[in-house]
């Protein structure tokens, strides 16, 4: 490990994807070890996108995925060889966001018996095989919100309670300044033996975790008085209390700007006559496949595929790849290759965690450690190492 890592804690990615969550726990000061991604394309996306971000950040460090096969045939030991070949330390993390079309109300609803739904129990058991000292898990509110979903989970966190104390919160991507309503349930996770009881304080709602608020940005659905629908190609205004990073229109790249940005004039050329298309008014985003955003409103959920058709607010197309991954909370540094298939990119957006409020979940986990002395960062000759952890109750 490179000396200037040596304070970083240590983190498994599952269904790293694009590696947007990977993206925002490095940007909170943790250090991506190995990950995990079965889609070949998708590990070729997340390979030259973190490595560019990474790049730009002055870290030369090249990112990979460091095992393509499914999480079902990789073995415990083969995961700790690949990821700590000179021992398993003290203390690491688990992250990840497991498939969830099996829980979406817009999925095949097939539950933990779905092919994709078995991968977050794949996690669980993962979780309980490699022991971390923490875990983060994301997921769509289906998961916790129908029934029948909600009754198995709590059978799995069971199991994991036995060596965990595990707390849960649903998060809106809206309220960390990403332009997208985009509502996801976070599960965390810390192992019991490495913590004294008396931290885990559970307030009146039930939670122990110190969940992120950011103040700037909190309660942002009902705080501000979103626009309605106008007619497409009307001249507006942007409502003057509403912050401009909430809104598609920050998002927007300029024509003179196009062919100076990455990925700006990659976009699915639309087939359907303009003057069709000019009847879907501005913000009009409740329809079941063309969308039209509104530049001064956030985008609805991220979620391209499967006839879903975000249409630019003012110009006839569709968004760009660099406007989607905006919307997503990626910085312009993180560069996709550009011979890579239009709709494999689309995909891997779209099923990524906005950055920004991957960010402040991390960052909230790495703030849980620290004050409880699990892990103490402090310095020693200019440089900063990692301290012995605070015994636990055993």
């Amino acid at each position: 490990m490179n000396s200037h890592l040596k304070h970083k804690i240590q983190i498994l990615s599952f269904y790293s994807g694009g590696g947007f969550m990977d993206m925002g726990f490095e940007q909170a000061g943790f250090e991506i070890v190995w990950t995990n991604e079965n889609n070949e394309l998708f590990a070729k996306l997340h390979a030259a996108g973190i490595t560019s971000w990474r790049k730009s950040q002055g870290n030369g460090i090249k990112a990979e995925i460091f095992n393509t096969k499914s999480i079902e045939e990789i073995k415990t030991s083969v995961i700790l060889k690949e990821a700590f070949p000179n021992g398993k330390p003290d203390h690491f993390g688990i992250i990840g966001g497991p498939p969830c079309q099996d829980f979406s109300v817009y999925g095949s609803r097939g539950g933990f018996e779905g092919d994709r739904g078995k991968l977050t129990v794949l996690f669980f058991n993962k979780i309980i095989e490699l022991k971390p000292t923490f875990f983060v898990m994301e997921n769509v509110t289906g998961l916790i919100r129908q029934k029948s979903n909600r009754e198995h989970l709590v059978k799995l966190l069971t199991k994991l309670q036995n060596h965990y104390y595990i707390d849960y919160n649903t998060i809106n991507a809206l309220n960390f300044g990403v332009p997208q309503y985009r509502e996801r349930v976070f599960f965390t996770g810390i192992k019991k033996k490495i913590i004294n009881k008396e931290a885990i304080k559970v307030d009146l709602s039930g939670q122990w975790f110190p969940w992120p608020v950011n103040k700037i940005y909190e309660d942002s659905f009902n705080k501000y008085a979103w626009p309605d629908t106008s007619d497409f190609g009307k001249k507006l205004s942007k409502p003057p209390d509403i912050p401009i990073e909430l809104c598609v229109e920050n998002c927007l790249i300029p024509k003179e700007q196009m062919d100076k940005i990455s990925n700006a004039n990659e976009y699915f050329k639309l087939h359907v006559s303009e003057e069709k298309l000019r009847k879907i008014h501005e913000g009009q985003t409740n329809r079941p496949s063309f969308k039209r955003l509104h530049r001064f409103r956030y985008s609805p959920t991220a979620c391209y595929g499967n006839n879903e058709v975000h249409l630019h607010p003012y110009k006839h197309r569709r968004i760009s790849v660099r406007e989607a991954l905006r919307i997503q909370g990626v910085p312009d540094e993180y560069v996709l290759p550009p011979e890579l298939p239009l709709s494999k990119k689309f995909k891997m957006i779209g099923n990524g965690v906005p950055v920004p409020m991957a960010k402040a979940i991390a960052s909230a986990m790495k703030e849980f450690l620290e004050t409880n002395q699990i892990i103490k960062p402090f310095k020693f000759n200019g440089h900063m190492v990692k301290a012995k952890a605070k015994s636990g109750n055993g």
